[in-house]
């Protein structure tokens, strides 16, 4: 007989009670993915290819790099989600390990808090006997997950989740997916880097209204084709396809943190916006 770890089967429950959040999380972390640089190792050196990965996708090249995959992503088919993390960075190292510090590592460690959250009610006598072993009174529950030692077979169960969904989907298509998404994560960094500073931040759109505002800027994007984020050489292009779908100038200012540009793209936008408005006053 198997010994069963009620607490551990509890994570898994809850993991895959939020699968459907953690395949949109990838999603929203692959968007871009396409605009990157391609690089190889050639003769022990870090080169770039010449094309994107997103060229090498249409034309069905391998984007992963033989000489360093991750056994566990396998033999995957040229262009899709699992062959891009398989490809390499421009500092070597592949968006594999990217994804998992920067989604799966979070993401299974808020899982398991959760799940301890969860625990007393569900598992009261396991999770009693599990504090006593581990000398803990349950108050700080990121120790308490961290010495109980979760994280790692669930980050495995994770990966495999996601792999299963989206490896063998063109990566373009998994991108595609992710792009509202990646919206509001581009809004939230913008407003955790802006809170520390002094001066007051222009309003923008809250509630229902960012959310209607988002919505059409990301059909804006997808029927303008640009690339994310932006860039600056495609300023008035993106100017035009957010104006083409309904947006007021004003209303473009406000939204342009939230959306996934470059900075330099946004130094355009805002300079010809203000240009246009002055001329109508």
């Amino acid at each position: 007989m198997f010994d069963v770890d009620p607490l551990g089967l509890l994570t898994r429950e809850v993991l895959r009670e939020r699968a459907p959040a953690l395949l949109a999380e990838a999603c929203a972390w692959s968007v871009g993915l396409s605009d990157k640089p391609h690089h190889a190792r050639r003769d022990g050196r870090l080169v770039p290819s010449g094309m994107t990965l997103g060229l090498r996708a249409e034309a069905e090249l391998q984007l992963g790099d033989e000489l360093d995959p991750r056994l566990e992503l396998g033999d995957a088919r040229p262009g899709t989600f699992q062959d891009a993390l398989n490809a390499l960075t421009q500092n070597g190292r592949l968006y594999a390990d990217e994804f998992e510090e920067q989604v799966l590592g979070p993401f299974v460690l808020d899982t398991c808090l959760q799940a301890a959250k969860r625990a007393p009610e569900v598992n009261p006598r396991e999770w009693a006997e599990l504090l006593d072993d581990l000398g803990e009174d349950g108050t700080d529950l990121d120790e308490v997950v961290r010495a109980a030692e979760w994280e790692a077979p669930l980050g495995i169960e994770a990966e495999q989740l996601v792999l299963a969904a989206l490896g063998d989907v063109p990566l373009v298509e998994v991108e595609a997916e992710g792009l509202p998404l990646s919206l509001v994560r581009a809004a939230e960094a913008h407003a955790r880097a802006a809170a520390p500073m002094a001066e007051p931040e222009p309003a923008v759109p809250e509630g229902e209204e960012l959310a209607g505002a988002l919505f059409l800027a990301d059909v804006a994007l997808r029927s303008a084709d640009l690339p994310v984020p932006v860039p600056p050489t495609e300023a008035d292009r993106l100017l035009n396809a957010l104006v083409a779908e309904g947006i007021e100038a004003e209303e473009v200012l406000s939204l342009l943190p939230f959306l996934p540009i470059q900075q330099d793209t946004a130094d355009e936008v805002i300079a010809t916006v203000t240009q246009n408005l002055r001329q109508t006053d």
